[in-house]
């Protein structure tokens, strides 16, 4: 009976497939389908949908089905299958949503096109306009939308970059200044302070209060020892300025940096032991590491580092570590002491001109604020960078890199660091 069944439907183009619980009881051979078994609907009494498709690799079909019970109470199916083309079934989906797309196409379109025409043209113009209106008043706090790349758009672009131009240099005038009353409220703190002693330790002598030579050649010493710091003050301070100014020329020589190292702590070796800091001096004599610079400006950079490490030595036993890392086209020098350390709030602003981690820009331990100014802006006109490390408590590290000479000779001095 099952065969006549499947005869049938042969001329249909079908097939019949029937279960008994998870068992196969018949097949159509119109298939020949290994896994149709597995790719079939669970068994679902309701029937609540006998109608549906699935697709075993690349072919796919359709089906109608009727889930019922044995007389022994055993769950069976009966499948009638067809196969169909992938194509004809997705197109006969489509077809009506494709339609109402179509005629939504067609509309959309239009509107666009309309759209196209007013945005490409008469708004970025005006957008242009509002943008010239709002220069002429003085505002340059707002931003061109360069979305367009027509003719218009490449006119908004200039106009941009026109208006970036205009803020850039208004912000940097308006800096400018900010620095320049920096520098100058700096300036008169830091005089003031040694001007206010010596008027002070002056008026005593007036007044007689040095009655003795003991206190009168305390008194003079003391004068004496600030008008000194103010001296060094106006010193850094002008070389700072002339620095900034790009007005200090610079010397370029074929230097071993390792025999450069080593004469300047020669010469500070001396007056650090005497005030009872050791000094360990790394030196990897074994080859010759070759850089250009200018022998009195990097002197100075060193030595104004190391004297800044001195003023922040806290420790019972004072110690400065000096090394030198080469790598194939960079040399960095570290100055590591073992001082009180820097705040991580603080360390990012050390190199900048009079600062001090002090809120109160206590000048006890001597220093001007322009020490490491001084050593940043000549190390990046060695075309290097500078940069610190610190473990507050611990103590800090103090780097200096510098491009290294390569056997073909000198190298460009505006070759920046990617390291930083």
């Amino acid at each position: 009976m099952l065969l006549d069944y499947d005869f049938k439907l042969r001329a249909e183009k079908s097939g019949l497939y029937v279960r008994r619980e998870n068992s196969q009881i018949f097949e159509s051979r119109t298939f020949n389908q290994p896994e149709l078994g597995q790719a079939l609907p669970l068994y679902d009494l309701n029937n609540n949908q006998i109608r549906s498709t699935f697709n075993i690799g690349e072919r796919f079909y359709a089906y109608a089905k009727f889930d019922y019970r044995y007389s022994d109470g055993a769950k069976g199916s009966v499948f009638v299958i067809r196969e169909r083309s992938p194509f004809a079934e997705l197109t006969r989906r489509l077809l009506p949503v494709l339609s109402i797309l179509l005629i939504g196409v067609l509309i959309i379109a239009n509107w666009l096109l309309y759209r196209w025409i007013t945005r490409s043209v008469v708004k970025p113009l005006n957008l242009l306009r509002s943008s010239a209106e709002r220069i002429k008043e003085g505002n340059l706090q707002f931003q061109l939308d360069l979305n367009s790349k027509d003719e218009v758009g490449q006119l908004n672009e200039a106009f941009e970059s026109m208006r970036q131009r205009l803020q850039e240099s208004v912000n940097l005038r308006l800096q400018d200044e900010e620095n320049r009353m920096e520098l100058i409220s700096n300036i008169s703190h830091d005089l003031r302070t040694p001007l206010t002693t010596i008027k002070g330790y002056i008026e005593g002598i007036r007044d007689g209060v040095a009655n003795t030579p003991e206190k009168m050649e305390t008194y003079v010493n003391i004068i004496y020892t600030k008008a000194v710091n103010m001296d060094k003050l106006v010193d850094e301070l002008f070389l700072y300025s002339k620095l900034d100014l790009n007005q200090v020329p610079f010397e370029f020589e074929k230097v071993d940096i390792v025999k450069f190292l080593d004469d300047c702590i020669d010469e500070m070796r001396y007056d650090w032991e005497g005030q009872g800091i050791a000094i360990d001096w790394d030196n990897p004599a074994s080859e010759a590491i070759t850089v250009s610079v200018d022998l009195e400006k990097l002197k100075r950079a060193v030595v104004n580092i190391m004297d800044n490490a001195l003023k922040y030595m806290n420790k019972d036993h004072k110690r400065m570590a000096v090394s030198i890392l080469a790598e194939p086209e960079w040399v960095t020098a570290e100055f590591k002491d073992n001082g009180m350390g820097i705040s991580e709030e603080a360390l990012p602003y050390i190199f900048d001109r009079f600062y001090r981690a002090e809120p109160s820009r206590n000048s006890s331990t001597g220093g001007s604020g322009l020490g490491l100014a001084i050593a940043r802006q000549i190390v990046e006109e060695h075309g290097g960078t500078i940069w610190a490390e610190s473990v507050p408590g611990a103590g800090t590290s103090l780097f200096i890199r510098l491009k290294r000479m390569t056997s073909e000779g000198a190298h460009d001095h505006d070759d920046t660091d990617p390291h930083h």
